[in-house]
């Protein structure tokens, strides 16, 4: 009978079982950075190169393991959820198109807002729904659709629309009572969802409120256009609608994706907008459009569970606990700790998860408030989730949007802002009081 692979490599490399994340961005960002384009090196490439180094150097069992080893971290549930969650959106998204529901969705919006209000009403929309639905994933899918139709028609990148939408989804994944973050922090450190809101509240609001000024001044200069759609069209703006609305009620994901395809269906065929087979077709084509963020995601997460098998993330967690000097050190320990966790492992909850007992016991050791370590811990892995080119955001973002994830990183106003935010309330380290 064959036996399981252990935990942890009997070998462990300490500092060096980090290496296949920085071959990782060797390859992928500093390539692209000297030849002056992000386009040159393919993402699935840089990868692909980093995660075989990830299993050469893996120590103490065979090849055969190692690959079984980086198979596991593959295959790993949240992994497998966000694949359904690619397939269905790419489905989704295609067939929208199709059968005309982004532009239908374009032209009433147009003629709602003037141009001077469409960008912060698109970053006000996100925020919304991020905090509605609790996920920042299922944001992107809903808007940057729409987004995109609006940057076009008025003249704007389809990077910076999707770094709007992409920005605001994180406030509600940063906020929200039902979000993975907030349940991982307050669970972690003890405290309860509201007050770590109230403690949170103060850092993420004046970002947002800063971000949202920020678009009404590029608004202002943006051309006035009209909506260039044909009376009735509104019944094509229904899939979009049921989505939204089912999302906001609190609809899990997957649900809401399949009941936006199964809409688009209902409308095209009953409009006469879509054949049934050119349906069937775009169905297709939006699934297998979303190949190569699928095998981006699988290989990101074989190659992460190898520097945590190898000891990489354990190393992390002993070496910047080192150290430690008075408050404001603890805390900013724990917002290091946390950041650089959600580098290695491209997904904010697990980085939460893997550092919040650590952080838990800084807490406790140098007296900080429990409500501000979960609100630090949520807000760096938020912000560091919201920048890196290969989490699940800005990948299916840049994907929608059809440019590459390093092109929508210079435009995430909030993201950037609300980092700084959170480091000067450490920094600074105001006297606070929250309510119970």
């Amino acid at each position: 009978m064959q036996q399981d692979t252990p935990t942890f490599s009997p070998k462990r490399w300490g500092w060096f079982g980090l290496s296949p994340l920085i071959v990782f961005l060797s390859v992928y960002l500093l390539t692209s950075i000297c030849v002056g384009s992000f386009d040159k090196m393919p993402i699935t490439v840089a990868f692909t190169v980093a995660s075989i180094y990830a299993v050469a150097i893996t120590r103490g069992i065979k090849l055969e393991e190692r690959i079984r080893q980086y198979s596991r971290g593959a295959s790993d549930p949240n992994i497998l959820l966000m694949i359904w969650i690619f397939v269905l959106a790419g489905a989704f998204a295609t067939g929208a198109k199709s059968m005309g529901a982004i532009d239908a969705t374009v032209n009433l919006i147009l003629s709602l807002l003037p141009s001077s209000l469409l960008l912060p009403g698109l970053f006000i929309a996100a925020c919304f729904i991020s905090l509605s639905i609790g996920t920042s994933v299922g944001t992107v899918i809903a808007l940057v659709p729409i987004a995109l139709g609006l940057g076009e028609s008025l003249g704007l990148s389809n990077a910076y629309v999707a770094a709007v939408v992409t920005g605001g989804a994180f406030f509600g994944d940063n906020l929200s009572f039902i979000s993975d973050t907030t349940i991982a922090a307050t669970r972690t450190q003890g405290c309860s969802m509201k007050d770590k809101f109230r403690a949170n509240i103060t850092i993420v609001l004046p970002a947002a409120i800063i971000a949202l000024a920020l678009y009404f001044v590029v608004g202002l200069e943006l051309p006035a256009v009209r909506p260039s759609g044909e009376a009735g069209s509104f019944l094509l703006t229904l899939p979009y609608l049921l989505v939204l609305v089912a999302a906001v009620a609190g609809m899990n994901v997957l649900g809401v994706l399949t009941l936006g395809i199964v809409a688009c269906g209902a409308v095209g065929l009953g409009t006469g907008a879509l054949p049934a087979w050119d349906w069937i077709a775009a169905l297709g084509s939006g699934i297998t459009g979303m190949g190569e963020l699928i095998i981006v995601t699988l290989m990101a997460g074989g190659m992460l569970e190898l520097i945590r098998y190898n000891g990489g993330i354990d190393y992390l967690l002993r070496h910047l606990t080192r150290g430690i000097s008075g408050k404001r050190g603890a805390e900013l320990t724990i917002a290091i700790l946390v950041s650089v966790a959600n580098l290695c492992t491209a997904n904010n909850t697990i980085a939460i998860l893997t550092t919040g007992k650590v952080s838990r016991e800084i807490t406790k050791q140098y007296g900080l408030d429990p409500r501000k370590t979960a609100s630090i811990l949520d807000t760096f892995s938020c912000f560091v989730q919201g920048l890196i080119p290969y989490g699940a955001q800005l990948l299916l973002a840049s994907k929608l949007a059809g440019v590459s994830p390093m092109d929508i990183v210079p435009n995430l106003y909030y993201p950037f802002i609300m980092g700084g935010c959170a480091l000067l309330s450490i920094l600074l380290r105001f006297p606070r009081r929250y309510s119970r």
